[in-house]
């Protein structure tokens, strides 16, 4: 018998626990699934971090950059629709986990989910505060400076952390709060509010693509990789490319591990099988479809930017709008900042969206308390006290934490979670050769062993502080999992006395 922190939940299991009433709605075709992936993924890292890993670590090749972040997570995305197809319920790579790799890992990865999603949410909220700071700046109207941004931000020229002047981000907190409203109402709307969204802001893309190249200045591509085409460290000391004044890595590579944070959505998208009408096909294409469209945008985006503005002058807070008042289209500004308020809106709806499902996905299992994490509102039919949490919480890390420290930190989490997806599929191919599958990722195992490498790759991109803040976030996570969730989980129930039932959503674990 394994042990029971290695114990997996059957597939069978997995199965069950979407029969019932007491269920989330399947209300998701493949459009709004593609919709709310491309929702997800079309905002801050398109609107802001572009300008940030512009300037700070690639110059122009930020569109090389689009494109090795983007090779990675096709691999991530054929293993994450390979699982969706075979296991259409709420929780990613957290359920994903759990079925192969035992509860221990499944935790591991359930704890960074929270991570990647409450902190990526509060890095769009940051990012919508910004554009819409800039927007209002247009009819000259300008909010109290105390309230505009995080009280320190991180000094790229000493490397430390220095003060703003400002109290909190007030926009960024009452976003925050508005977009858990909507989440509370129920998936349905949201779902609707969003496809209205992502049409807006692929308009917009669009625009930016279409116009700003005629207002692109090929002499601005000189030099076109000023920083290098690497940018590696292992923890702290760089093996390959240049270094920054606090020793952080710079080149492509490094530009990628930033600009890694555009591409998080297309995982959401799992997260919502739960509430697709037809999830073995309708997932799959949903993530697939949102990642490659995506793709594509990015690197065109990326090269009308850099094309307008030499990198040095990039703007880091709002560098699309920016580049349009810099090349003396104000009406343009207008339209790209409004474009990026509406867009950088629907990742925030989806991202927050998605962290209320992994609560709902962990607390069925009894690794969070199923009467809070696990309770679906009666008329809403929504994981209502977890979207709430998750709105406090985001709202509170906006207001106080710089945008440079959020990016870096979801990055690494995420890419993590692609890692153990990655071998997830692997080891399933071999534990569980005949579950149905759909969906299969081709050239296995070419695929999921490249994913891993990529991911780890540009994992060792980023600066070696990130890695730290992980380890204590893993060390809070054993500190719960150890202290409450071992204790309560339903599979070591299971092994340990008279067979369980799995929780259903707001209801005490029962025994038969």
């Amino acid at each position: 018998m394994a042990h029971p922190l290695l114990a997996r939940k059957p597939l069978s299991l997995l199965l069950e626990e979407m029969k019932g009433e007491n269920r989330l709605r399947r209300v998701l075709g493949p459009v709004q699934l593609s919709s709310l992936g491309i929702g997800a993924i079309i905002g801050t890292g398109i609107f802001v971090l572009t300008g940030v890993a512009a300037h700070d670590r690639t110059g122009p090749a930020l569109m090389l950059s689009f494109v090795a972040a983007g090779i990675a997570c096709v691999f991530a995305a054929l293993c994450y629709a390979e699982f969706a197809s075979m296991a259409p319920v709420a929780g990613s790579a957290y359920t994903y986990a759990y079925a192969t790799l035992g509860e221990l890992f499944a935790w591991i990865i359930g704890w960074d989910l929270i991570l990647e999603y409450a902190v990526a949410s509060s890095t769009v909220a940051h990012g919508w505060s910004h554009y819409f700071q800039d927007f209002i700046g247009i009819f000259h109207i300008k909010l109290p400076h105390m309230l505009t941004n995080a009280p320190f931000d991180y000094d790229l020229t000493t490397g430390r952390l220095a003060g703003t002047g400002t109290w909190f981000d007030l926009p960024a907190i009452v976003i925050a709060v508005l977009v858990t409203i909507v989440l509370v109402i129920g998936i349905k709307e949201s779902a609707g509010v969003n496809t209205g969204i992502v049409i807006l802001k692929v308009t917009i893309v669009l625009f930016v693509i279409v116009v700003g190249a005629f207002h692109v200045n090929p002499a601005n591509w000189h030099p076109f990789a000023p920083f290098g085409l690497t940018g590696i460290s292992f923890f702290g000391k760089t093996v390959a490319g240049q270094s920054g004044p606090a020793g952080e890595p710079l080149g492509v590579l490094a530009g990628a591990a930033i600009v890694f944070f555009a591409y998080i959505g297309f995982d959401s998208v799992s997260t919502h099988a739960e509430e697709a009408r037809n999830p073995r096909k309708d997932v799959p294409i949903g993530i697939i479809a949102s990642l490659l469209i995506c793709t594509t945008l990015y690197i065109a985006v990326a090269a009308v930017l850099t094309g307008m503005v030499p990198y040095q002058r990039i703007n880091l807070d709002a560098p699309v709008s920016d580049a349009f008042r810099q090349a003396g289209l104000p009406w343009a500004q207008f339209l790209v900042s409004l474009g990026a308020v509406a867009g950088i809106t629907s990742v925030l709806l989806v991202m927050m969206l998605s962290q209320a499902r992994v609560f709902l996905a962990m607390a069925r299992d009894g690794l969070l308390p199923t009467g809070f994490f696990g309770d679906v509102h009666p008329r809403f039919r929504t994981p209502w006290k977890a979207t709430i949490l998750t709105g406090v919480s985001v709202a509170t890390l906006a207001a106080f934490l710089p945008l440079r420290i959020l990016a870096d930190l979801v990055n690494i989490g995420t890419l993590l979670a692609f890692v153990i997806v990655c071998a997830a599929v692997l080891i399933m191919r071999r534990t569980n050769p005949a579950a149905e599958r759909p969906f299969r990722a081709p050239f296995v195992p070419f695929v999921p062993i490249a994913g891993m490498a990529t991911c780890l790759l540009l994992m060792f991109s980023l600066p070696s502080e990130n890695w730290l803040r992980l380890f204590v976030w893993l060390f809070i996570g054993f500190c719960i999992y150890f202290g409450y969730s071992r204790k309560h989980s339903v599979m070591a129930r299971m092994a340990a006395g008279p067979p369980v039932t799995a929780p259903v959503a707001g209801e005490p674990v029962r025994t038969r």
